[in-house]
């Protein structure tokens, strides 16, 4: 199912230097007769009307004069933040030229007009030549790794076990898997049997999966078997011991992110004197940096015990297949992309698109349907200018069409999306086809018949968009979160530490996609500028505060010497 593409390539031939990052996009450039020119185009500025705007620009210009006091930067930068979204009463309005209305930067969703005014440019670049597409499909640079996890362990059996902990995993699949994780590297540490994970009924999610319907359980089991003791339940003596009920065992109340001594001072203790201990929730209950034998466990869980249930991988594999039989007019390669523009998502990032009140009403319901006056607390300001320039609005199909077009991508290129359901998808996914028809979804590859057993379950769908992300040449992704984060390290793991994976420049984009009238040349420029340096950043070794789920080297890797020739 890995395609004719997939597996087994060799290393990239190197020599090729990284070019300088993208330019940077800070939201205002310092410009002549005291005011901050915006750098969206457009002919869009600032002026410095009020005393404490004049007061922060010549405290900043002073700053950036005298090179030794640059340490004060990063907190100028975070004052000018909370000034700027409205923690302090400091209001900075926009006046376009000509124009007699004043609105923040950013505030009004142009895409639509970029997208009018670049199409002739797109369109006569349809059908590209096949050596122009190798351009867009090859990793420039990048080094050998191979996966180091075993699984196989020198001890003939385990020690006796101090006790049975059971832990509940809450959130979405990918946040399920981090927990399912960390569970097994907490039992790992504490020496204790892990029962299989209870899965927590989100209230965004409303997914009633269990552990057996997402993943493989038996084989979860089984690969673990030499390095932590697995049990499906709770055998019949501990179960009399708290009168067969699970909720009478003591929950733990721990901290996110703690040590592994914690868990040693505080947790142990109570699992050798009461024989069972619970913790929920238990996400992102354990530090990133912790011994390399407990990252093992964590690598060995994800990479090598954790695989989808027999049904997942079946249709799965259908759907790969489909898409590789699809794409052989580019030698079977794919592009995958995660769009997270579903309702929810919408209503979360508090951004304003195109939808006028209708929009806001929508919004407004879904906010207070998942998140019950989260987003109406006494004081809090929303700012949606701020936010789109910040680079945190989800990426519209638009978006993502005219960036992978700017990228060089052309229309006969096949496309698969993943995501649930697209907010307006009827209006909003029109543009995308227009890019690109040769589009696919869950529903394009598979039948209605082939979906049932999955519909109505959120988690078992989004396993079946991994699946096909993961065996995708180029992996897009749009908005951030745990879905991404694990794909991107899988996919590093799968393919010797580099897989051509597309991270946006947010902040950069904001900017192009405010420029109604910006060149076509200088639109491609940037946006290949982008994908060189999505290229270079491909391979990253972990840093100690990051998660090896998404830096699987060095932990759960080995380097490997270049090789000379590559066919990737």
């Amino acid at each position: 199912m890995h395609g004719y593409s997939r597996l087994g390539r060799g290393s990239g031939s190197g020599g090729v230097s990284p070019s300088p990052s993208p330019p940077s996009s800070p939201r205002y450039r310092r410009h002549k007769g005291g005011s901050f020119r915006g750098g969206g185009g457009g002919g869009v500025e600032v002026k410095l009307q009020s005393f404490v705007e004049r007061w922060v620009y010549v405290v900043i210009s002073a700053v950036y004069r005298r090179r030794g006091v640059l340490l004060f930067a990063p907190l100028l930068y975070v004052s000018a933040m909370l000034l700027y979204m409205g923690t302090v009463g400091f209001d900075v309005g926009l006046r376009s030229k000509g124009a007699g209305k004043v609105a923040p930067l950013g505030s009004t969703y142009r895409s639509p007009q970029v997208f009018q005014h670049l199409w002739p440019y797109i369109e006569a670049e349809n059908n590209r030549s096949n050596d122009l597409m190798m351009n867009v499909w090859n990793v420039k640079s990048r080094q050998s790794w191979k996966p180091s996890i075993n699984l196989q362990n020198s001890q003939a059996e385990l020690p006796k076990s101090n006790g049975f902990l059971i832990i509940e995993a809450n959130g979405g699949l990918n946040q399920q898997r981090l927990s399912i994780c960390d569970a097994v590297a907490v039992a790992g540490l504490l020496n204790a049997t892990l029962v299989i994970p209870i899965f927590h009924l989100n209230s965004v999610w409303h997914d009633s999966s269990k552990f057996g319907d997402i993943f493989d359980e038996e084989f979860f089991i089984y690969a673990l078997r030499h390095h932590v003791s697995v049990v499906r339940e709770l055998p019949e003596d501990i179960l009399e011991r708290f009168d067969h009920n699970i909720s009478t065992i003591v929950n733990l109340r721990v901290k996110g992110w703690s040590s592994p001594t914690y868990y040693l001072q505080k947790v142990l203790p109570k699992l050798q004197e009461l024989g069972a201990v619970r913790i929920a929730p238990f996400s992102n209950r354990l530090a990133h940096a912790v011994p390399s034998e407990i990252q093992g466990l964590r690598c060995l869980s994800n990479f090598g015990a954790l695989r989808f249930s027999e049904p997942i991988r079946t249709l799965a594999a259908k759907m790969v297949d489909k898409m590789i039989r699809n794409a052989s007019s580019s030698g079977g390669k794919y592009i995958s992309v995660h769009l997270r523009f579903e309702e929810d998502m919408v209503a979360f990032s508090c951004c304003v698109y195109d939808g006028g009140e209708e929009e806001q009403r929508e919004m407004d319901i879904a906010r207070e349907r998942s998140w019950r006056g989260k987003f109406r607390k006494k004081n809090r300001v929303i700012r949606p200018g701020a936010i789109r320039m910040d680079g945190k609005c989800p990426l519209t199909p638009l978006e993502v069409g005219m960036m992978l077009r700017g990228m060089g991508f052309d229309n006969n290129t096949l496309v698969y999306v993943a995501a649930g359901k697209i907010y307006k998808a009827e209006k909003y996914m029109a543009p995308l086809k227009q890019m690109f028809p040769r589009l696919e979804t869950k529903e394009t590859l598979a039948s209605p018949e082939e979906l049932a057993p999955f519909m109505g379950y959120s988690s078992r769908l989004a396993a079946l968009d991994y699946t096909i992300c993961l065996y995708s040449e180029v992996f897009v992704t749009t908005q951030g979160g745990n879905f991404p984060h694990f794909l991107i390290g899988h996919r590093r793991f799968s393919y010797e530490g580099h897989a051509k994976t597309i991270i946006p420049d947010k902040r950069k984009l904001a900017q192009l996609f405010d420029s109604p009238k910006i060149r076509w040349e200088s639109f491609q420029r940037q946006l290949r500028d982008m994908l060189h340096h999505s290229d270079v950043k491909g391979s990253e070794v972990r840093k100690p505060s990051a998660s090896l789920f998404t830096y699987p080297m060095p932990d759960c890797m080995c380097k490997q010497a270049p090789a000379k020739n590559s066919t990737r």
